[in-house]
């Protein structure tokens, strides 16, 4: 998923992303509650109207700003309270809250407001944060209106701790539920560390229904990931990195705003039909830096992985693009483990 943390991405129109095929966008309840607010929400009859888009949406609950603004929050039983960034304004945002939100929004997924903690610290907080977690859970689904024209996911919770988080998944597998979500990693952890408990968190969660894993979008941890079981993905560093005139493309990224690509008439990608490959040179590129268009490259490599799932060709899809983004067949150690452990081997 695009992530258009207040209902947009920047620099694209809803039409654009749509061309894209893009099916499903992010927003953040937290934001879109305090701009452009609740109120102006009803009145326009939720997100979709809003921003005038056909397709799927889904909200993160407002828990993350827990840790992206922990200088301005406090977390309690209750909720969090934060000081807004915008006016200095005091808000409780607490799983009713969220719930609240996230119906008027008319979200078709809905994440519930679980208590989260930077993945690099450990100890009692990080317990108490996975039990919180469910507790909130509970309290998001009574609070539910829309339950049959919206979804919540729960979310497994539980830092770095194996049995933390194989607590936290088998609790919320008593609670029946469309989808869940993976959350609290990709915070500064390893790799090392970081795919076990992916890897944990999928064994224990139903294939038969989404697995989102939150927060992962660099073009590896996407493969591994899928590999592992995953299904569903949101980060900003595709967006953030095309504003700043990179582009993603299947060996890793090309950085347009350097000097080699003055007189290069070529295509981002010779074989991506997108269109900006199909309408633009680099040498255009390089000038004008569109920044957003050149951010559709890693909706084709997630579109690879669909696609060769489906054809039932996924490993030797990944054996081929870890070929090409590892030339010299260095891979991290951290992917040929968590591979590995899936029986796809790079050898």
């Amino acid at each position: 998923m695009p992530v258009g943390t207040q209902g947009t991405l920047k620099g694209l129109t809803p039409e654009q992303i749509e061309n894209q095929k893009c099916n499903l966008i992010l927003a953040n309840t937290y934001h879109l509650g305090m701009r452009p607010g609740i109120e102006t929400l009803k009145k326009a009859g939720g997100l979709h109207k809003f921003m005038s888009w056909k397709n799927a949406l889904l909200t993160d609950s407002g828990g993350f700003q827990m840790v992206s603004l922990v200088k301005l929050s406090e977390v309690t039983e209750e909720g969090v309270r934060f000081v807004s960034p915008y006016d200095e304004r005091e808000i409780m945002l607490s799983p009713e809250k969220s719930t609240e939100i996230q119906n008027t929004i008319h979200a078709d997924i809905m994440m519930q407001l679980d208590d989260v903690v930077s993945s690099t610290i450990s100890g009692p907080r990080v317990e108490e944060a996975m039990h919180r977690t469910i507790r909130w859970l509970d309290r998001c689904r009574s609070a539910h209106k829309n339950a049959a024209t919206q979804n919540i996911f729960p979310i497994v919770q539980g830092g770095l701790d194996a049995k933390l988080r194989t607590q936290c998944a088998l609790e919320l597998l008593k609670r029946d539920v469309a989808g869940y979500a993976i959350g609290g990693l990709s915070g500064g952890e390893s790799k090392e560390e970081f795919w076990p408990m992916v890897d944990i968190s999928t064994n224990l969660l139903p294939k038969g229904k989404p697995r989102y894993l939150m927060g992962v979008g660099f073009a590896v941890d996407l493969v591994v990931c899928s590999a592992l079981g995953c299904d569903m993905f949101d980060c900003v560093f595709p967006t953030r990195t095309a504003r700043f005139g990179s582009a993603l493309v299947l060996g890793g990224q090309l950085h347009l705003k350097g000097t080699e690509f003055r007189n290069d008439f070529r295509p981002i990608e010779e074989d991506c039909p997108c269109s900006t490959c199909r309408h633009y040179t680099r040498a255009y590129l390089h000038r004008i830096v569109k920044q957003e268009t050149v951010a559709c490259h890693l909706m084709r490599l997630m579109k690879s992985i669909r696609d060769n799932i489906k054809a039932g060709t996924f490993v030797d899809f990944v054996k081929g693009f870890m070929g090409i983004y590892f030339p010299g067949g260095d891979y991290p150690a951290w992917a040929v483990q968590a591979l590995s452990s899936v029986g796809i081997s790079l050898d």
